[in-house]
Parts: structure tokens; C-alpha cells; sequence
């Protein structure tokens, strides 16, 4: 038998937790953090690139470039429906490993290919494909902590693995800009590439918005690899995990963590394009690095108050006020005959960056809760083996729900971006797409509250 391997694992036994569990699980959660947030910063890295690429000579139009921010959202999304069944087949020590090295392959191939700008548009498209290598890795991340931690500790610990791994969404808006102006990997990471037009800005070396990863990449590998665990009491076929496909609740916390990571994701990718055909004279990269960057901290909170309020009054709130920031955006657009108010516009989006953030947390607090409450019930009163036999397929099923709302809600990350770029394509404006986000909020709202958060609610969380 492997040494990684943890044959008896029981969180929600008091004394097995404070003498070995506690310190396991953290140690796990630990090394499960950096690796996520590689993962979104190669997912995500299109978002920063394709405003660079008209300016050394790439010749795409919007709709392009708007595609290419949105296609890693797709294909992240897709991967995570494979990724969500993987460390129950394969384990999570040696699953988080593979998928941490999967990231080198997009990694070194968007290094090679923004060095010339002959590069075609369907290789780019390939690469921006690729990237949802990185989007697949949230799924099993999160699965895998959730096996590992009892449920009372469950909304600090996924809001923890999440809610700092996404802030590799915000390191690579705020990283990029930075080491793409200079040669850091000296001749080994190619020549700086030089603008079209003359006085049109300082030479790039764009190839280190890739590169930059490939040595953390390397090192959180290898971390994982030797520091990790694999739980005998997680390990499940696909055809046990797939008995989530006949819960409703699966389906109606699919619908609510689409409004909150759906949206997160969504303009994660397309805020700095979004800023720049709104407001030209605007730098975004300045920005954009903040919206990411309060929704991740945001969604650290939100695990913590979920634990304390409970996750479906949290959700049900939140949502109300992603709205009122939707209409804030609005609000401040440019409109017929004015420039708009980036002032405005810009911290309405960091009021929809927070409560993304913190409906992350909360409506992941709330998956546990709920098939644990259901299993619970389904045993009460019958022998202690079965009692506790509901435990253990209550975790897997969470962590199999888990992984699979966090797949749909990926979507997110493509429909967004796209939205808006149909929108601006069709009639020079993204209000269309945004007045389509707030009908959706409203019907989170109407779900979270009849199922969940109003008084007798049929399952409470």
C-alpha cells in the first residue's frame, strides 16, 4: 500500500480530527491552494493577452478578441464535467499532481506563439482551448478538500481552497502587466516584440505572460506529488458518483452557483476588454486586477459567515445585491452623447466582484449541508452502520456535486464575454447582456428562497 494513502478518515469523530485529521487536512488544503491558483492563472490569461495583441501587430477584430477571452471559459467548463468524477477514480494526491502538470502544455505554447504576429487565428484558438486545462482543476480541487474536512469546518475550508485560488485570476491581471515589459528570462524567453505604430507605447515581451507560470508550475507538481494524500474512503467509481444526476438539488444549486461563479469567471475574462471599447482612453490593465482580487478575498469571508448565518440567507441577500450593482453599471455606461463614468463603472463592478465572492462561498456552504441533511434523514433511526454509512455517501456525493455545479457554472466564463460581445456587435452597446444577468439574479433569488432560505422551506441550509 501507498504511504499517501490515508486508509481510515473519519473528520466528524472529535478526537480523530484534533489528533492526526486537522493537521492532514490543512497540509492537503495548503498545497491545494497555490496549485488552484496557477490553474486560474493559466485559465485566465487570455484575459490580459488579447488586449495586448492588436498593438504588436496581431490584425483581429473585437469580435475575435472578445472570442479568445471566451473560449478558455468554454472549454474549462467542458473539462470540468470529466474532472468533477476524477479523485474518487484516480485519487487526489495523484489527480492534482497530472492536472497541475497539464497547465506546462498552454503555458509554453502562448510563450511561442505571440511571438509572431503571422501566428494564425485558429492556432490561437487552439491555445486559448488548451488553457481550460486550467478551468478543469477547480472541479477536482474542490472536490478532493471537500472530503477531507467534517462539515461544520466545510464553508471555511472550500472558501479557503477557492476563494485564494481564485486569486490567480487577479495575480495574472496584475503580474502580467508588469513582467511583459521587460526580459526577464533574457535570451532563453525570446526577443521583445515592438509596436506597429511608432509612439504607440514601449516594446513587449508578451511570451512572458505565459512563461512567467512555467517554473511555479514545475515546483507546485512536485509539491503536490510528495505532499499530498489519497483517501481509501473517497474512492468511488463513476457509476456511484453519477447518482447525482437523479438529485434535484444537484440541478437547483447548478442554477444558483451559475449566478455567483458563473459570474465571477465571466467578468474575470471580460472586464479589461470590456473597459477598453467602453472607455478608450482608459488603461484597463491598470484595473483589472482588482475586480478578481476583491472577489476572491470576498469569497474567503463568505465561507466564514456562511458557517455562522448559514448559506442560503447569505445567498438569497447577496443576489439582491448583485442586482443593485447591475443597474449601478448601467448607470455610469457612456450613452448617447456622453463619454459615461469610468469612475462609477468601475467600482459598481467591485460591488458585483464582492457579492460574486461571497455567493461563491455561500452557495458552496450550502451543497454539504444539504446531502448530509438528506442522507442523515434517510438514516435516522436505523442501526449505527447505516448511520454512518449515510456519512460517507453524503461526502461523496457533495464532493461529486461539488465538482459538477462548479463544471456548469464554468460556462460562465464564455457566455459572459460573448454576450457582451454579441451585444456591442448587434447594437453598439452591452446593456442587452447586462439586463439579461439581472432577470437571471431574480430567479436565484425566487429558487434560493422557496427551496432553501424561507421559513419551512423543505430543505433548510
Amino acid at each position: 500500500m501507498s504511504k499517501y494513502l490515508i486508509s481510515t478518515w473519519e473528520p466528524e469523530a472529535p478526537a480523530f480530527w484534533q489528533r492526526s485529521g486537522k493537521s492532514t487536512a490543512n497540509r492537503n488544503l495548503w498545497i491545494s491552494i497555490p496549485a488552484l491558483a496557477l490553474a486560474f492563472a493559466v485559465w485566465m490569461v487570455w484575459s490580459v493577452v488579447v488586449v495586448n495583441l492588436p498593438g504588436i501587430g496581431f490584425t483581429y477584430s473585437t469580435n475575435q478578441l472578445f472570442w479568445l477571452a471566451a473560449v478558455p471559459g468554454l472549454s474549462g467548463a467542458t473539462l470540468r464535467i470529466f474532472y468533477s468524477f476524477m479523485v474518487p477514480i484516480f485519487g487526489g494526491r495523484k489527480w492534482t499532481a497530472l492536472s497541475t502538470a497539464s497547465l506546462l502544455v498552454p503555458a509554453v505554447g502562448i510563450g511561442l506563439a505571440v511571438q509572431d504576429p503571422n501566428t494564425s487565428y485558429p492556432t490561437m484558438l487552439i491555445l486559448a482551448l488548451l488553457c481550460g486545462f486550467g478551468g478543469g482543476n477547480f472541479a477536482s480541487s474542490m472536490a478532493n478538500i471537500s472530503f477531507f474536512y467534517p462539515k461544520a469546518q466545510k464553508g471555511y475550508a472550500l472558501g479557503m481552497n477557492a476563494g485564494l485560488g481564485n486569486l490567480g485570476v487577479s495575480a495574472v491581471q496584475f503580474i502580467v502587466p508588469l513582467v511583459i515589459t521587460t526580459g526577464i528570462f533574457g535570451a532563453l524567453g525570446g526577443a521583445a516584440q515592438i509596436p506597429v505604430k511608432a509612439g504607440h507605447g514601449d516594446a513587449l515581451w508578451l511570451q512572458n505572460a505565459a512563461f512567467i507560470w512555467v517554473p511555479f508550475i514545475v515546483v507546485s507538481t512536485l509539491f503536490a506529488w510528495f505532499g499530498m494524500n489519497d483517501l481509501a474512503s473517497a474512492k468511488a467509481s463513476f457509476a456511484e458518483q453519477a447518482v447525482i444526476f437523479g438529485r434535484k438539488h444537484n440541478w437547483l444549486m447548478c442554477w444558483l452557483y451559475t449566478g455567483t461563479f458563473g459570474s465571477f469567471i465571466g467578468y474575470s475574462a471580460a472586464f479589461p476588454l470590456l473597459t477598453k471599447t467602453l472607455f478608450p482612453d482608459v488603461d484597463p490593465l491598470r484595473y483589472a486586477f482588482l475586480g478578481p482580487l476583491v472577489g476572491a478575498l470576498a469569497r474567503v469571508a463568505g465561507g466564514i459567515i456562511s458557517d455562522k448565518l448559514g448559506g442560503a440567507r447569505v445567498t438569497l441577500w447577496t443576489f439582491a445585491g448583485m442586482i443593485a450593482a447591475v443597474f449601478g453599471v448601467i448607470s455610469f455606461l457612456p450613452q448617447a452623447g456622453t463619454a459615461g463614468n469610468f469612475t462609477g463603472f468601475f467600482w459598481m463592478f467591485m460591488l458585483l466582484f464582492a457579492g460574486t465572492g461571497i455567493g461563491n462561498a455561500s452557495t458552496f456552504r450550502m451543497i454539504p449541508v444539504i446531502f448530509m441533511t438528506q442522507h442523515q434523514r434517510a438514516a435516522a433511526g436505523k442501526p449505527k452502520a447505516v448511520q454512518d454509512q449515510a456519512i460517507v455517501d453524503a461526502n461523496k456525493e457533495s464532493a461529486a456535486v461539488l465538482g459538477f455545479t462548479s463544471a456548469v457554472a464554468a460556462y460562465g466564463a464564455f457566455f459572459i464575454p460573448k454576450s457582451y460581445g454579441t451585444a456591442i456587435a448587434l447594437t453598439g452597446r452591452p446593456d442587452a447582456a447586462l439586463y439579461w444577468f439581472i432577470a437571471y439574479y431574480a430567479s436565484c433569488i425566487a429558487i434560493t428562497w422557496w427551496c432553501y432560505a424561507r421559513k419551512n422551506a423543505a430543505m433548510p441550509c
